[in-house]
């Protein structure tokens, strides 16, 4: 089966085709500075030297679509010769207390993403809208939403209940629903696999570290605890999302500047994380090139950032009773090797060592970088959410054609 995997932003589309049958790669591609005077248009097809570049304004994500599902439909192309796109898969970001999973997109799932506008507004206006172009655009191609929050329904009560009133969770779905769950199911997958062992007994933190942040305590490949919460904005500090905050910080700035609820969104959403504390850049690379020569409040975002990620570690080594391994991904989990060390250092007290010439190494795939006498195996892996998203989709249309 031929799945596209569409993976959105404010002014960008990337995607990938998958065929899942030997989960190859048929073509993928990006269209960023949408809305903008001149977009990037970028593509590769399997079997292809080189990606193909072109330069041209597509005016919305409608237009971003139109283009994507003409490309890969088009005469001669390598993607088609067999078959079309035989569904899309979403990874979807919050479809509340009754989507916790994977599910097809119909209207009841829509309407419940739009509920939880308010919770993602970053990333659920996007999507909501991309399933309705892609059902306009591709009739009859079944569509599936896997959502993110998905990986993480196997969190204990105890780990997902707040101390607010009983009636907020009943009436709100005010709960821990946690994130990037196609990205820790990759990696609680994968590292079994890397290590020669099976999942069972296996206590694994998987750091997912970009953008947006997160870290889900693993236990036997289910997840027990993470650190985003009822919204993506909980946890780490993210790059422009302060992460966990006080409630009555908000209260207070409301009050003392008189901003709209709107308003303070923008800035929680927009401002603040490593963007609020440096004053100069959401992006690690610009911070650390930046606390290089001397900017102090470079350098305080990425110790904040550093902080958290060990205070999150040393957590989670508690609630599972100890650690097996750490997974470290995203751009900055496979990058930043600055950011690995300044993690691990002052961990023996847990067994676990880095090799410092291993972590130094370029990003060249999935690898262990811990010290062989290391009681606790670290490795960098490269997560591959949109793998993830398709083996979801083919799951979801085997049961609901089971079932039919």
């Amino acid at each position: 089966m031929r799945v596209l995997v569409p993976n959105l932003g404010s002014t960008s589309l990337k995607y990938q085709l998958i065929e899942t049958h030997d989960e190859a790669v048929l073509a993928r591609g990006s269209i960023d500075r949408i809305g903008g005077v001149e977009s990037q248009i970028i593509s590769w097809e399997a079997g292809s030297a080189q990606e193909a570049r072109a330069a041209s304004h597509v005016p919305d994500h409608r237009a971003a679509i139109k283009i994507l599902v003409d490309h890969l439909a088009r005469p001669g192309s390598r993607t088609q010769p067999d078959a079309g796109i035989a569904a899309v898969g979403f990874k979807a970001v919050h479809g509340g207390p009754h989507y916790r999973g994977s599910f097809l997109v119909d209207d009841g799932l829509l309407a419940a993403m739009q509920d939880f506008v308010p919770v993602a507004p970053v990333h659920n206006p996007v999507y909501i809208q991309a399933m309705h172009i892609f059902r306009e655009v591709l009739p009859g191609v079944p569509m599936v939403a896997v959502f993110e929050t998905g990986f993480h329904a196997t969190l204990p009560e105890h780990a997902y209940v707040y101390g607010v009133p009983w009636e907020w969770g009943e009436k709100y779905g005010v709960r821990r629903y946690g994130f990037h769950g196609s990205s820790h199911r990759y990696i609680a997958q994968r590292v079994p696999d890397l290590l020669g062992r099976s999942s069972a007994g296996l206590r694994l933190v998987s750091c997912h570290l970009g953008g947006s942040s997160s870290l889900c305590a693993i236990q036997s490949g289910q997840a027990v605890d993470t650190s985003m919460g009822f919204s993506p904005q909980a946890g780490l500090e993210q790059s422009s999302r302060p992460g966990d905050l006080d409630p009555f910080v908000v209260l207070h700035v409301m009050e003392r500047e008189k901003l709209a609820p709107h308003e303070v969104e923008q800035l929680l959403c927009k401002k603040s994380g490593l963007l609020g504390i440096s004053g100069l850049s959401n992006d690690v690379r610009d911070l650390e090139k930046a606390a290089a020569q001397g900017h102090a409040r470079a350098r305080l975002a990425l110790q904040v950032f550093v902080y958290e990620l060990k205070k999150y570690l040393g957590a989670y080594a508690a609630a599972l009773g100890g650690l097996d391994a750490v997974a470290f991904s995203g751009g900055i989990g496979e990058n930043s090797w600055r950011i690995r060390d300044q993690v691990c250092s002052g961990l023996d007290f847990l067994g676990l060592r880095l090799d410092p010439e291993a972590n130094r190494l370029p990003a060249h795939g999935d690898r262990v970088i811990s010290a062989p006498d290391s009681a606790i195996t670290v490795l960098v892996v490269h997560t591959n959410e949109e793998l993830m998203v398709a083996r979801e989709t083919v799951k979801v249309l085997a049961t609901a054609h089971g079932a039919s």
